[in-house]
């Protein structure tokens, strides 16, 4: 634990993303297998110890600790892990067992334990180590590193530790699991390749970058629907089929119709999306519904069968990477797209379509095009180059993607809390109200980007000196200051008590030269509803 621990505090107090790689580098290099196996999978999010869970850190903390210190502490520091290494006393009887701990042998206990064993356990673990080892255990317990490194970070640095191609680990990464010791075997020329052509293993997706004031040669760029979905990848091998989200994750089980209607061998790239209803929330009859549906469904491993007939899900298919066992990666856009209007043909129709290309005959008809859609499930514009190979990650002229303009509305700020990591110490994260009919302010969504650091400073200074109540972490603040808020598109929403949730909230400018009574309404804000 020594080890890792130094490495997470390392990475913590170091900026460079060069120097950050180097650092891991390093770390796989001087630790022996498994611990650098178990370190990339809590780099990469890949650990899971389901017997712990945040109410029982702080449950045991609680114990030692008196409370009310403990929740002023947690306030102040921004972070749970943090605020618990630093305060656990020493134990008054010495551990049992004493001696330095390895991060397999932490990962090997608390990954087996039951939730009646887990207090006793994690808590023996915590009075052997030091602070350091102590915020590390806890990090990786909570599966919450916010230490500014990336999964993709991580696997470039195992990728330059052992002279790979970040796209072979890439699609190796999510065939094996953790601790990953046929792949460092087969990394140090020890092992043979540890995924066989038969496993429906993941390719990393092609990306875009965003179209910032410029204007391309529909020539050379053919122009389709960027949709409202989430990006997934859908691979048939061997008579086996799996869903892959942008991350790689397994989202199969979260959409076993999908997967049972994908029999056709080969890799698929499209948005999944579920149709519009009975009542018309859908682009059309059998349509695209809003994300606000599809999240309903998201993060399930079991889904009823009530939710399998209100939100049945569907692919919108933008590209094919395999045909059958044919690698078509490295062939033009166009024929990858000829290809792909074929194979979806083999596809049922109800749960697959093609995304549509837009006629445009020039650039500037495709603005106007583009400036008309306020669809649900549409949200915006994908210019994709007609010769481009499909090649993993961002690779500038190749794709881009056009965003619709944000919505934007006047809120009022009614509770702030403090961020994480370098914001700890800041109030900057804001929920925001409107006024409803009868003069009531109801909170309509919450928002901490959009700010510069000295927005954010001003901001936590307005939160300080115009407190009017505390609720734990959370402040309630006078009813003054308005901000204008930009967001993709907003929804109905049954959780709140406004009745609508936005998409993408972010803080677009301070509104200082306005009076919180001439805020936008909540009524207003339902005439956007899509």
């Amino acid at each position: 634990m020594q080890a890792f621990a130094q490495l997470l505090d390392s990475l913590i107090y170091t900026r460079s993303r060069n120097a950050k790689l180097k650092l891991i580098v390093d770390y796989l290099h001087a630790t022996p297998d498994p611990d650098r196996g178990w370190a990339m999978a809590v780099l990469t999010g890949d650990l899971d110890l389901p017997g712990i869970k945040p109410a029982l850190i702080r449950a045991l903390i609680e114990e030692r600790v008196d409370p009310v210190l403990f929740a002023m502490s947690r306030d102040y520091v921004g972070d749970t892990a943090e605020t618990v290494s630093l305060l656990w006393p020493d134990p008054v009887v010495p551990p049992r067992e004493s001696g330095p701990l390895s991060l397999s042998e932490v990962v090997d206990r608390l990954g087996n334990l039951s939730r009646a064993d887990a207090p006793g356990a994690l808590a023996a673990m915590l009075d052997r180590l030091t602070a350091n080892e102590r915020f590390a255990l806890l990090k990786m317990a909570m599966g919450a590193l916010r230490i500014g490194v990336s999964a993709r970070l991580a696997k470039t640095a195992l990728a330059q530790a052992f002279a790979l191609e970040i796209e072979a680990v890439e699609e190796l990464w999510h065939g094996i699991d953790p601790p990953y010791a046929a792949l460092f075997a087969w990394a140090k020329g020890e092992g043979a390749l540890p995924t066989a052509a038969d496993t429906p293993v993941f390719r990393p997706f092609m990306l875009a970058h965003p179209l910032e004031d410029g204007r391309v040669d529909l020539a050379e760029y053919a122009a389709e629907w960027k949709w409202d979905g989430i990006r997934v990848q859908l691979v048939h091998v061997a008579g086996e089929t799996r869903l892959y989200s942008r991350a790689g994750d397994d989202i199969t089980r979260s959409f076993p119709e999908v997967a049972r209607a994908f029999t056709v061998p080969g890799v698929l790239d499209g948005e999944l999306m579920v149709k519009g209803d009975a009542q018309g929330h859908g682009t059309e009859e059998g349509g695209a519904a809003s994300f606000n549906a599809l999240q309903q469904r998201l993060g399930r491993k079991v889904v009823s069968a009530k939710m399998l007939a209100e939100a049945p899900a569907f692919v919108r298919l933008y590209d094919i990477l395999f045909d059958g066992a044919e690698d078509l990666r490295d062939r033009a856009w166009t024929e990858r797209r000829a290809r792909l209007e074929d194979f979806a043909g083999t596809l049922p129709a109800e749960r697959f379509d093609v995304s549509a290309l837009i006629v445009a005959p020039d650039f500037t008809t495709l603005e106007g095009i583009r400036a008309g859609a306020r669809d649900a499930a549409i949200e915006g514009v994908m210019l994709k180059r007609r010769d481009s190979a499909y090649v993993a990650g961002r690779r500038v002229g190749l794709w881009y993607k056009w965003k619709r303009d944000p919505l934007t509305a006047d809120c009022v700020m009614m509770y702030a809390q403090r961020g994480n990591g370098r914001r700890s110490s800041f109030y900057s994260d804001y929920t925001f109200g409107c006024w409803t009919d009868d003069g009531e302010l109801l909170p309509v969504g919450k928002a901490y980007s959009g700010i510069t650091d000295e927005e954010m400073k001003m901001l936590d200074r307005f939160v300080r000196a115009h407190t009017t109540a505390r609720f734990g972490p959370v402040r309630e603040v006078e009813k003054t200051l308005v901000l204008e808020i930009a967001f993709d598109s907003i929804h109905e929403s049954k959780r709140h008590k406004s009745g609508v949730a936005m998409r993408f909230p972010r803080i677009a400018r301070i509104r200082t030269d306005k009076p919180a009574s001439e805020a936008d309404t909540v009524a207003g804000l339902r005439r956007l509803v899509t």
